[in-house]
C-alpha cells in the first residue's frame, strides 16, 4: 500500500494551522456574532480560546501517540471503538466541510466589492473557486503548503495594519453598552465562534504528512492557537469600535467594512483582495484536513475502500477529495450561512470533548502502546474542565445543532453497520470500560472465560510451562524483571514459575510483524535464565505479542491453572465509573489470587512486615507472608494499627487472636500493635524499619477515584520500603 509522504515542515504546518483558523473566523463569522453579544464580540473569541485550550493540549499529547493522517477521528476511534469512530469521522468530516463552505461563501461577498456580481451568481463564484482547490488538494500537499505560507504572511500583514491605523479611531459610543444581550448572548457568542479554532483540529489530521511529528504536531497546535487567539481578539475590538453596531450585527465582510472605515475606499478595496485570498486558503485548509477523514476511515474498513487509494503520481487521496469537494457543492448551493456556521460549530464541540475524553481513557487503561512524548500538564482537571465546558457551550447553541448530532449519529451507525463490521479492531474502552461506559456506546460480554480463542489476538513464541503455579507478566515497566520473578518464586507453591514478556500493540498494527524477539526481550530472558541457575529455581520464559493486555493475561492464566498472578504495580489499581486500568480490570476478572509488587529498590529482605486490614483472610494473608520470610531467611511482624478509641477489651481480644495465628508459622515472628490518630503517617514510619510491607486491598475510593479512576493506594505511596499487595479469591 502507497503511503502519504511526510513532506511539511514546521512554518508549513503552523501556515496551515494558522490559515485554517484565520479564513471565516475574523472575515465573516465577528459580524454575527456581535449581532448576540455587541462589543464584547472580542470576549467571546478570548473565551473561546480559553474554552479550546484544553482540546489544544489533548489533542497535542494524542497526535504524538498516533501521528498518523486522520487526526481526531484517529483518536475518538482507538480509544471508543470503530462504532463511535464512525460517527465522529462522518461528524468530522461535516464540520470541515461545512466551515470550508462558509468560508467559500463569505469569499463571494468579498468579491462583490471588487467585481461587479449579481446575488444570484455569488454561489457559482464559490464553486468556481472550490473547484480550483480541489484540483490544487489533488496536486500535492506541499504545494498546497507553500501557498499557504504566503497567503497567511500577506493577510496577517493586512490585519496588522488594520489594527494599528484602526485604534486611534475606535468610537467609544459604539462599544457602549458592552455586552447588549447579557451573560446568555456573551456564551452564545462563544459557542456560534468556537468553530473559528478548528485549525487546531485540521492540523493534525494531516499528521501522516508532517516531518518530525512528535516535535511539530504539538508545538504547530499551541504556537497557532496562542497567535490567532491575539489576532482575533485585537482586530474583533477594532471591528467593534469602528463599525455601527447595527450594521455589524449583519455583516457578511466586516473586515471589508472596518477597513473602508478607518483607511478609506483604497485600504477597503485591499482588505477585500486580502479577504479573498486568506478566505481561499481557509477553504483550502478546511478540504485538506477534511478529506483525510474518509481517507482514514476506509484504512480503517470503516468507509468504501476506494476512499483510501492514493494517486500514483501525487501520493494524494484523491477519490476522497473529490467526494469531499462534491458534498461542499451540495452545501454551498442549497444551506443558509448561519445555519452552516452553527452546524459546524456543534460538530466541533462535540469532537473537542470527545478528544479531552480519549486523553482521559488512554491514560486510565494505560494502554502499553500509549505513549505520548508530549503530556498535556494539569491532567485531569484540564481534560474536566473542557468537557463540562463544552457541554454547556453545546446547550446554548439551539435545538438544530442537537437535532443535527443525532441525524449524523444514526448516519454514523448504519454506515459502521453496513461497511464498518467488516474491522476486527476493538477501542480501548471496549477492554477496559466498566458497564455504564459499555452502555452508552455498545454492549460487550466483559466475562472472561479462559479459552484459546482468545490466542488469535496475541502471537506466542512457545509453551507454557504446564506445572507453572505462578504467572508473571512482563509489561517492560518493572524496576527490576529478576526481583519481581524471584517475588513470584517465593509466594509460589508448586515446581515451576511461568514468566511471559507482553507486549501490547495498537489494533491496526499485525502482530506478526512484530514476531521477532528485541534485544530487550532477549536480555531479559538472559538474566532470568541466571537467576534460575544461581537461585536453583525452575523459571520457564515465553514472550507474546497481543492487541488486547489484559485479556492476553487472563488467557495465559487460564491456560496454566496458576495459583498466583504477580505482577509489577505503581501503586495505582483502583477503577473508575466509565474506565479502569488494565489492573482493575485483572482483579476483577481473573480467577487466580493476585499478588502486585512495588519494587523501590530493596534487593535484600531481612524483615517482612504484614499489615491487615479489617476483614481480611488473615491465615491465608500469613501463609503467604510465611512463605516469603522462608524464601528470604526473613523475620515477619504483624501490625495492627488502631485509634485511640478502641477499647482495651478488643485490643487484648485482637492480640489474643494474634499471638495464636503467629503461634502456628515457622519463621521468627513479632507483634506490633500501634495506636494512632493517623494511620498512614505511622504506616510511613515504620516502613522504614522494614524491607517488604504486605497489604490486602486497597482502602475505598473517593469519589475523583470513582469517577475516573485515578487514585492510588495511599499507604503504598507513602511506604519507605518495598510492598506486596495481595488479593486473596478463596
Amino acid at each position: 500500500m502507497k503511503k502519504l509522504e511526510r513532506s511539511l515542515s514546521l512554518p508549513y504546518v503552523i501556515a496551515i494551522s494558522i490559515g485554517g483558523m484565520l479564513g471565516s473566523g475574523i472575515f465573516v463569522l465577528p459580524g454575527f456574532a456581535s449581532g448576540l453579544t455587541g462589543p464584547s464580540v472580542w470576549l467571546a473569541y478570548l473565551l473561546g480560546a480559553v474554552c479550546v485550550l484544553p482540546a489544544a493540549l489533548s489533542k497535542s499529547e494524542l497526535a504524538t501517540a498516533m501521528p498518523s493522517s486522520g487526526g481526531t477521528y484517529v483518536y475518538i476511534e482507538r480509544a471508543f471503538g470503530p462504532l463511535f469512530g464512525t460517527i465522529s469521522g462522518i461528524g468530522l468530516w461535516l464540520s470541515l466541510l461545512l466551515k470550508s463552505s462558509f468560508a467559500l461563501i463569505g469569499l463571494g461577498a468579498y468579491l462583490a466589492v471588487l467585481i461587479n456580481i449579481s446575488d444570484g451568481l455569488t454561489p457559482y463564484v464559490a464553486l468556481g473557486f472550490l473547484s480550483i482547490i480541489v484540483l490544487l488538494n489533488i496536486f500535492g500537499v506541499k504545494k498546497v503548503g507553500k501557498v499557504q505560507l504566503y497567503i497567511v504572511s500577506v493577510s496577517l500583514a493586512c490585519l496588522a495594519a488594520l489594527f494599528f491605523i484602526g485604534f486611534p479611531k475606535v468610537d467609544p459610543d459604539y462599544l457602549d453598552p458592552f455586552m447588549s444581550n447579557g451573560n446568555i448572548g456573551l456564551i452564545s457568542a462563544i459557542a456560534f465562534v468556537y468553530i473559528s479554532y478548528s485549525g487546531v483540529i485540521k492540523v493534525a489530521a494531516i499528521a501522516g504528512e508532517i516531518k518530525n511529528p512528535d516535535k511539530n504536531l504539538p508545538l504547530a497546535m499551541i504556537l497557532s492557537l496562542f497567535s490567532i487567539a491575539a489576532i482575533y481578539v485585537f482586530v474583533s475590538f477594532i471591528l467593534a469600535g469602528t463599525v455601527n453596531p447595527d450594521s455589524l450585527s449583519i455583516d457578511i465582510r466586516p473586515i471589508h467594512t472596518a477597513a473602508k472605515n478607518v483607511g478609506g475606499d483604497y485600504f477597503g478595496y485591499f482588505a477585500a483582495v486580502i479577504g479573498v485570498l486568506t478566505l481561499m486558503s481557509g477553504a483550502n485548509s478546511g478540504v485538506l484536513a477534511s478529506s483525510r477523514f474518509p481517507f482514514a476511515m476506509a484504512r480503517d474498513l470503516l468507509m468504501p475502500k476506494f476512499f483510501s487509494r492514493i494517486h500514483s503520481k501525487y501520493l494524494t487521496p484523491v477519490f476522497s477529495i473529490l467526494f469531499t469537494g462534491l458534498l461542499m457543492t451540495l452545501v454551498i448551493l442549497y444551506l443558509d450561512v448561519v445555519k452552516i456556521a452553527k452546524l459546524a460549530s456543534a460538530f466541533m464541540v462535540m469532537m473537542f470533548i470527545s478528544v479531552n475524553f480519549c486523553v482521559i481513557i488512554l491514560r486510565e487503561t494505560s494502554a502499553q502502546w500509549y505513549k505520548p512524548t508530549y503530556m498535556s500538564p494539569f491532567y485531569p482537571f484540564l481534560q474536566i474542565f473542557g468537557i463540562v465546558s463544552g457541554f454547556f457551550l453545546l446547550l446554548l447553541l439551539g435545538l438544530l445543532p442537537f437535532l443535527s448530532i443525532l441525524i449524523i449519529s444514526v448516519i454514523g451507525a448504519i454506515t459502521y453497520l453496513l461497511i464498518g463490521r467488516r474491522a476486527t479492531r476493538t477501542g480501548v474502552l471496549t477492554n477496559y470500560g466498566h458497564r455504564p461506559a459499555l452502555f452508552l456506546f455498545y454492549k460487550k460480554d466483559v466475562s472472561v472465560e479462559p479459552d484459546s480463542s482468545l490466542q488469535t489476538a496475541s502471537n506466542l513464541d512457545g509453551k507454557l510451562a504446564s506445572d507453572a503455579g505462578t504467572i508473571v507478566p512482563l509489561l517492560g515497566n518493572e524496576n527490576s524483571a529478576e526481583m519481581l520473578v524471584e517475588m513470584a518464586s517465593a509466594i509460589n507453591t508448586r515446581s515451576s514459575v511461568q514468566a511471559v514478556n507482553i507486549t501490547e500493540v495498537p489494533n491496526q498494527t499485525f502482530l506478526e510483524a512484530l514476531n521477532q524477539d528485541t534485544p530487550k526481550i532477549l536480555s531479559i530472558e538472559r538474566r532470568l535464565k541466571r537467576l534460575s541457575k544461581s537461585q536453583e529455581l525452575s523459571i520457564d520464559f515465553e514472550s507474546v505479542v497481543t492487541h488486547e493486555l489484559s485479556n492476553t493475561v487472563a488467557w495465559l492464566s487460564g491456560q496454566t491453572n496458576c495459583d498466583w498472578l504477580v505482577m509489577g504495580w505503581d501503586g495505582r489499581a483502583h477503577s473508575g465509573i466509565l474506565v479502569r486500568n488494565p489492573i482493575g480490570w485483572l482483579l476483577a476478572h481473573v480467577n487466580s489470587n493476585f499478588a502486585l509488587f512495588k519494587d523501590n529498590g530493596i534487593k535484600n529482605i531481612g524483615k517482612v512486615l504484614v499489615a491487615l486490614r479489617p476483614g481480611r483472610k488473615d491465615k491465608n494473608f500469613l501463609a503467604v507472608a510465611e512463605r516469603i520470610c522462608r524464601f528470604y531467611n526473613a523475620s515477619l511482624t504483624l501490625l495492627h494499627i488502631v485509634t485511640p478509641t478502641f477499647s482495651k477489651g478488643a485490643a487484648k481480644k485482637m492480640e489474643a487472636k494474634s499471638v495464636g495465628l503467629l503461634s502456628g508459622l515457622k519463621v521468627k515472628t513479632e507483634l506490633r500493635i500501634v495506636q494512632s490518630e493517623d494511620p498512614m503517617g505511622s504506616m510511613s514510619e515504620l516502613s522504614s524499619e522494614f524491607d517488604l510491607l504486605i497489604l490486602g486491598a486497597p482502602e475505598q475510593d473517593s469519589w475523583i477515584n470513582v469517577l475516573f479512576g485515578t487514585g492510588k493506594d495511599r499507604f503504598t505511596e507513602s511506604a519507605a520500603c518495598s510492598v506486596l499487595r495481595l488479593t486473596m479469591k478463596s
